[in-house]
């Protein structure tokens, strides 16, 4: 993160600089990345690195919430495993929706109020979704629609914070504040998933819902009062290059075998992760019903947080020395895919509940190195536009998500077997991870494609 240029009083230029509305453009006359403009000065950048990931821990502590509650609320509405595959999937089809509108605005006007505005929809959605499951007699399409809603307002997180990182952050330093991001997803499922648990036996399953909307509540508070409020952003400036990023530039660029690659192993790991971590509380209820809900809902996400860490500090470090970017991003996402698969493959037969809690924490442990790797790969190919591109990438991975989420319902349902659901999973990241390993890259495309789908 750089210190940038910094001249008469500090608070002034940073606060200049906080919404700055530059897109990260190519320089007219040397074709280069623009150098220091929009990068946040280092202090600036530490606080919002904080924010950023407080952000992020409670958008996984309200996303999680349902997955947490779903067994207490099946029971109370009389859901089968199908109709709870339906209210869990709900989420993905709304964040599909969203995706690419929210990498889109945030490349062009910077993410800090992007993220605001989608904190305080969902913090508002999480809050009344209790008082939603009591009104009228359709629990179950009231609950799905809630799902939907959350999904449309948390589905420009992810892309806003890509677009974030590639204008924001020195390049050097990107790999470790995703990783730190990252931790901040798995800080969210480890405290709703032991905390929430413990709220859920003590007090409902409406608590918990009550409690999480509460606390995103408050950084929605925090997050106006000390950083936007009074800000304004300045009308966009749009050059005439910007204005020529049309429909040719992107079907050029997705057909880019490096950038295809991308796109594919982001959509397989994010889906088999969307569906561990919608299944898993029900997995361990099924297969272990006297075991303490705490303990597994939080060990694998305690796991994790390290994990992510030492991931982003590791591929960082290698960059550093001078291996490869390419060969450090799939390195990376080889023990995200691969070898997080052979774990979810010792789940396939019967095992112990020790045995069971594990492998998957040692699956989830390495699936966070993905934040390494491909995750990563698309600031490597396409800062210019890192936001958008990630929209398109996660709009994937929550539709192939929400195929897959409620695909297992059906299976668990009518196979009574959770083999087969570990089987499918290790199917879709061994997909993932072969395409990313002989077509991945890390080699910038957008100034390539933009010559050649644009006059002289």
């Amino acid at each position: 993160m750089a210190d940038g240029n910094v001249s008469g009083d500090c608070k002034n230029d940073s606060d200049d600089l906080l919404l700055d509305p530059k897109v990260f453009t190519l320089d007219d006359s040397t074709g280069q990345e623009p150098e220091g403009q929009t990068l946040w000065p280092r202090p600036l950048a530490r606080t919002w690195t904080l924010m950023l990931f407080l952000d992020t821990c409670l958008l996984f502590c309200a996303r999680m919430v349902m997955p947490i509650c779903t067994v207490s609320m099946a029971s109370t509405f009389h859901w089968t495993k199908t109709e709870s595959g339906l209210v869990l999937g709900g989420f993905f089809w709304g964040y599909c929706f969203t995706q690419i509108l929210g990498g889109h605005v945030s490349d062009k006007v910077g993410g800090e109020r992007v993220l605001f505005i989608s904190t305080a929809s969902w913090a508002v959605i999480t809050a009344v979704t209790p008082l939603l499951a009591k009104v009228g007699n359709y629990p179950l399409a009231l609950m799905t629609m809630s799902r939907f809603l959350m999904g449309l307002s948390q589905g420009v997180h992810y892309p806003s914070l890509a677009s974030l990182c590639s204008q924001r952050i020195e390049e050097g330093e990107r790999g470790f504040l995703m990783s730190i991001m990252h931790s901040g997803s798995n800080m969210g499922t480890l405290i709703v998933g032991g905390l929430g648990s413990l709220m859920l036996e003590w007090y409902g399953w409406e608590s918990v819902f009550y409690g999480t909307g509460l606390l995103s509540g408050l950084w929605v508070l925090m997050a106006w009062q000390y950083f936007l409020k009074g800000q304004v952003i300045p009308k966009q400036r749009i050059s005439s290059k910007d204005a020529q990023w049309s429909l040719s530039v992107w079907l050029s660029l997705l057909k880019k075998p490096p950038v295809c690659a991308m796109v594919i192993a982001h959509m397989c790991i994010n889906s088999a992760l969307y569906t561990v971590l919608s299944w898993l509380p029900t997995y361990f209820e099924d297969s272990f019903p006297h075991a303490l809900g705490w303990v597994y809902n939080v060990i694998p996400w305690l796991v994790a947080i390290p994990s992510a860490l030492g991931g982003g500090y590791v591929s960082d470090f290698l960059i550093s020395q001078g291996y490869a970017v390419a060969s450090v991003r799939k390195i990376m996402q080889f023990f995200a895919m691969g070898v997080s698969s052979m774990f979810l493959l010792l789940l396939c037969s019967p095992v112990k509940f020790t045995s069971a809690l594990a492998y998957i924490s040692a699956a989830v442990g390495f699936s966070a190195f993905t934040c390494s790797g491909v995750s990563m790969n698309v600031q490597d190919l396409t800062p210019s536009c890192a936001g958008a591109l990630f929209g398109v990438m996660n709009m994937c991975g929550a539709f192939m998500g929400l195929l897959l989420v409620s695909f297992s319902g059906y299976l668990i349902e009518v196979t009574l077997s959770w083999a087969m659901v570990f089987s499918v999973i290790t199917l879709v990241n061994v997909t993932g991870l072969g395409f990313f390993v002989f077509f991945g890259d890390a080699h910038r495309v957008d100034l390539e494609v933009y010559s050649q789908v644009t006059p002289t």
